[in-house]
């Protein structure tokens, strides 16, 4: 994992300095050519420059022709001492063949003293650009010949600039930027490490926390930067995710616990029943221990069928929502509650509207509370059905005439395996808690209030999810 993610870091890291650099090598590649042949214009346009000023020279000192100016010497000699060579530049004349004069400055190397370079420049009849090797690197030069008809001499000026030594200043200005750009690579590096690493860190504190989670702990959760960027979006979604998680445990938890304890007892009396089964020889004695077995197989396939449905109850896919007709529902209800046991079941009231809801999970919840009404309640006794509407949502209710129940008692009772005290308190204690259960994914109430007169009132409060509903009250007694 510490592998996976330094090598994410640098891959991060990579895609950010890889281009930077290949970047920075072509802009020093391009600046160096550039600069090399801004050097080599400069130079060509200096000699240009010499061979100019020179024939203007000629022109002032003999107006006729350059050729037939003043003598070739004392024309170059006046040249060459208004001249101020530039850095890295020296000049001299030839005439006749022979080194006449020469500029002030201190060469890197003698060329007037090169016999062979004086020859082959004073036999230049026309202007002549060229270029020799020294020990001083590439001179780049040019020839300009002079000569005067009158007195037959011939003379040549000859202008020299070192090219390397002025290549070599833009080769320093090349290596300055060179290390800048080295240096500021460095920097952009390291910055860049430290960036890769504060981007990464959501991620590592994701690993560590779910590093540090296990099926009894997961209360951990990722801290947030604050900054609302797409890792806070991140750590958000996956909080949430260990949010489910822990509610699935919970719900898992709470599932092998209740069952566990609930199966506990039917299993015993199998368990005995059978054993006694084995030792029955009277056929009538075998016939009502297997009744008994199997009256406790179905109460037990009830408790997991129950148990299934609570767990499910915290899981998405619970609900089905669609347009519910509250007032068809409660006549659907109320004709169904019929058959539950023989009691007087009226029709309390009716509400007109549509809500968004579960039909078959509301249907179940009623149908519930009308069989826990008929359990506390004797043959003959009444039994309400109906519903109001409350402005943000539709309260449902199933009201009995039974011995209600105690105050203490009205919380507890929606709890898992909770019974109230009374003689009629049986089963497993999980109908209640289904029908809350109904209720809070509905994001409902379920509460529990003294009927007038005595009993209890079981009222189911569902929000409407935005859909209109009115009211409209009628009271039926149904038989």
């Amino acid at each position: 994992m510490t592998d996976r993610r330094r090598s994410a870091r640098l891959r991060i890291l990579g895609w950010i300095l890889v281009p930077a650099a290949l970047t920075l090598i072509l802009s020093w590649v391009v600046a160096r050519e550039v600069l090399i042949s801004q050097v080599e214009t400069r130079i060509q346009q200096e000699l240009a420059g010499e061979v100019s000023e020179l024939r203007v020279l000629a022109e002032e000192g003999a107006p006729t022709a350059f050729e037939s100016g003043p003598g070739a010497r004392s024309l170059l000699r006046l040249y060459l001492d208004r001249s101020i060579p530039d850095r890295n530049e020296t000049m001299f004349s030839i005439v006749d063949g022979v080194v006449d004069a020469r500029t002030s400055d201190v060469p890197p190397v003698r060329l007037d003293e090169d016999p062979d370079l004086v020859a082959s420049l004073s036999a230049a009849d026309e202007v002549t650009y060229g270029a020799t090797d020294t020990s001083a690197g590439l001179v780049r030069y040019v020839a300009v010949p002079v000569s005067d008809p009158s007195d037959g001499q011939k003379g040549t000026l000859v202008v020299a600039i070192f090219a390397d030594a002025e290549s070599a200043e833009a080769d320093s200005v090349i290596r300055t930027l060179l290390l800048t750009s080295l240096a500021g690579l460095a920097l952009a590096t390291g910055v860049g490490w430290l960036v890769a690493g504060r981007v990464l860190a959501p991620i590592r504190h994701m690993r560590d926390t779910a590093r540090e989670i296990t099926d009894t702990d997961l209360d951990s959760r990722i801290p947030l930067t604050g900054r609302g960027d797409e890792f806070d979006d991140l750590a958000t979604t996956f909080n949430a995710m260990l949010a489910r998680l822990q509610d699935a445990f919970a719900s898992q938890r709470a599932f092998v616990d209740d069952a566990g304890h609930e199966l506990r007892t039917p299993l015993t009396i199998v368990r005995g029943h059978l054993e006694l089964l084995q030792g029955a020889t009277d056929p009538e004695d075998r016939v009502q221990l297997m009744a008994v077995i199997s009256d406790e197989l179905a109460r037990m396939a009830r408790i997991v069928h129950d148990l299934q449905t609570l767990t499910k109850a915290s899981q998405p896919g619970f609900l089905r929502r669609a347009p519910l007709d509250v007032a068809d529902l409660v006549d659907d209800v109320l004709v169904r509650a019929q058959a539950l046991a023989d009691r007087d079941w009226r029709l309390d009231a009716r509400c007109e509207g549509v809500i968004e809801a579960d039909r078959d999970r509301v249907t179940q919840a009623l149908i519930q509370l009308a069989q826990n009404a008929s359990q506390h309640t004797n043959a003959g006794d009444e039994i309400g059905i109906g519903c109001r509407d409350e402005g943000t949502g539709v309260c449902f209710w199933v009201r009995d005439t039974g011995a209600g129940i105690q105050a203490k008692d009205r919380e507890r009772v929606f709890q898992r395996f909770a019974r109230a005290d009374g003689p009629r308190s049986e089963g497993a204690g999980l109908g209640l808690s289904i029908v809350a259960a109904i209720a809070h994914a509905h994001g409902g109430t379920i509460t529990v209030v003294d009927t007038v007169g005595g009993g209890a009132t079981f009222e189911m409060r569902l929000p409407s999810a935005g859909v209109e509903v009115g009211s409209s009250s009628a009271a039926e007694e149904v038989t």
